[in-house]
């Protein structure tokens, strides 16, 4: 019997091209998730797996401590030991990882809070406003643009 995680091995590694979909179910929400494997997805997953080199019984990213996979907890500690060793200021953890993803993609990208709130699985575009910090400030700054 394969573990979920492990199966995305198999799957992503032996079988997936760039351009395929994966479709997850979010443990915390029960609410399918689908990703993509884009060429850095991929190359990265290629990259990790030649120095790894799982087994396809075994998780995609395993925890240190026991046989099981690493946790929300473990990748929170690993990404504040990571800012903490580039001195970079604040509370980061795994969260700030898909805030930034969604930062990124509106700023940079110009993907509208519809599209976002249906990528982070939420119930409305508020909900996903609410979740990248976007304060009536920058929601009354666009009356200053000329058009």
């Amino acid at each position: 019997m394969f573990k979920w995680a492990c199966l995305a091995v198999t799957i992503i590694l032996k079988y997936a091209k760039i351009g395929e979909y994966i479709t997850i179910k979010e443990s915390k929400t029960s609410k399918e998730n689908v990703l993509m494997v884009n060429k850095a997805v991929h190359g990265a997953l290629r990259n990790y797996v030649e120095k790894v080199k799982p087994q396809d019984e075994d998780f995609l990213f395993a925890s240190r401590k026991g046989e099981g996979p690493l946790t929300i907890g473990g990748v929170n500690r690993l990404i504040k030991q990571w800012a903490r060793a580039i001195h970079l200021k604040g509370n980061y953890g795994a969260h700030s990882l898909r805030k930034t993803f969604g930062f990124i993609q509106r700023t940079k990208y110009a993907v509208g809070f519809e599209v976002l709130a249906k990528r982070f699985n939420h119930s409305s575009p508020a909900i996903t406003m609410r979740y990248l910090g976007i304060a009536d400030k920058e929601v009354n700054g666009i009356l200053l643009n000329e058009i």
